[in-house]
């Protein structure tokens, strides 16, 4: 019996039990089109947090006040950390990797124009903020680079805070008072909706400066530094330590590369994408044991038929290789099936349903369908060894 025999064999075991063969091969295609669908999404809201992290550039490290790790002796209590100011952000320019540096500081305040008032998100940034992190301006232009201890009193509204306050009209020379203060209105940044839960449309920037007048801050809350890109970060953030510990006199800040926690959060949503995975292989595992159960059920019914091809001729390792290729062909059935199925809905759902990030991972589902023929492989094992086990006189006397 050649592979050609043994394929048109198991295929017409198949065929002639079409009602079980399908109930058998919808469990492992049940199980795949569950694997898929699962890390279908999985993935997909993996890629959506990290292009949301992303959008603004990976080559920016975060510098906030106070050490968040010890090493070494104590250096004093938080309370004695020096604060960060725009000067910190001034010297962390003069860095040989250095493209950018901006000083931050961020609240709530009430604004007010043309008789319209709204609580909204005040950032106090410097000039290069929307270069830093990639920040366009609809209208107008972003706030221009003053003496940074000094600037004018400009702002630049949220597409959202603009349409509140000013409907269509144009609010460019307008007057928006900010608290007490007021400021001449000379951009609009272009919409950008929301950003992991944060409203960037909702919001104000001023400059840095002006900011902490308005908040009555001492300190910056962060500085960024976009690095160039290509350089070690290593010597990145090696190189802006140097700087601050000679203004600080110690290192009582911490650096944040963006890099480093895009990695943590890549580790954490592959973790989150196997552990849906799983729980779809747990629907293989239910088809695996209908895969067992309809083995056996095939080997009680074909003692006979087993018992004639062994006085024919045909070997135990035939038998053996017999009923491994109906298992194995049965459950890649069912897999492709699955595959089919679970990639449909995935595209469906991708299409339909707006806001919902949904991307086939095609590696879990070539893993998928490789499990569901190592299943179908494993399931026949056992019922396969029975079958050629059995005593062709005893088996043609079970006719």
């Amino acid at each position: 019996m050649n592979l050609a025999d043994t394929l048109r064999f198991a295929l017409h075991a198949l065929t002639a039990h079409r009602l079980r063969t399908f109930l058998s091969a919808l469990g492992i295609g049940v199980g795949i089109a569950a694997v898929i669908l699962l890390t279908s999404i999985g993935d997909g809201i993996h890629r959506f947090v990290l292009s949301e992290f992303t959008q603004f550039g990976t080559n920016i490290i975060t510098v906030t006040p106070g050490k968040t790790s010890a090493r070494g002796s104590s250096v004093g209590s938080i309370g004695s950390s020096r604060l960060l100011t725009v000067d910190d952000a001034l010297a962390l320019q003069t860095s040989r990797y250095a493209q950018y540096t901006n000083a931050g500081v961020m609240g709530n305040a009430e604004v007010r124009a043309q008789g319209r008032s709204r609580r909204v998100t005040v950032y106090g940034e410097g000039p290069d903020f929307s270069r830093a992190f990639n920040m366009q301006v609809a209208v107008g232009q972003f706030l221009p680079a003053d003496d940074p201890r000094n600037p004018r009193a400009y702002a630049v509204l949220g597409a959202k805070v603009r349409t509140e306050l000013f409907g269509s009209a144009n609010p460019l020379g307008a007057t928006l008072q900010v608290g007490t203060s007021r400021f001449r209105i000379i951009g609009v940044m272009a919409p950008k909706g929301q950003v992991l839960g944060f409203d960037l449309d909702d919001t104000v920037y001023l400059p840095t400066t002006r900011a902490l007048e308005v908040f009555n801050r001492e300190g910056v809350m962060e500085i960024h530094i976009a690095y160039r890109p290509g350089s070690p970060l290593p010597a990145v953030i090696e190189d802006a330590r140097r700087i601050l510990i000679a203004r600080h006199g110690r290192e009582d800040f911490t650096l944040t590369p963006q890099q480093q926690m895009l990695d943590t959060l890549t580790t954490v949503l592959n973790v989150l994408t196997f552990a849906v995975a799983a729980l779809g292989g747990i629907s293989l595992l239910v088809g695996a044991v209908g895969m067992v159960t309809l083995m056996h059920i095939a080997v009680a019914e074909r003692v006979a038929e087993i018992g004639l091809l062994t006085a024919l001729g045909t070997t135990r390792a035939q038998i053996r290789t017999l009923f491994l290729t109906e298992s194995t062909v049965l459950s890649t059935l069912g897999g492709l099936g699955g595959l089919a199925v679970g990639a449909g809905i995935a595209a469906l759902l991708k299409a339909t349903v707006s806001g919902l990030p949904v991307n086939t991972p095609w590696d879990y589902a070539m893993g998928a369908l490789l499990a569901s023929m190592l299943i179908g492989l494993a399931a026949g094992v056992v019922p396969a060894m029975r079958a050629a086990r059995l005593n062709p006189v005893d088996a043609l006397r079970d006719e």
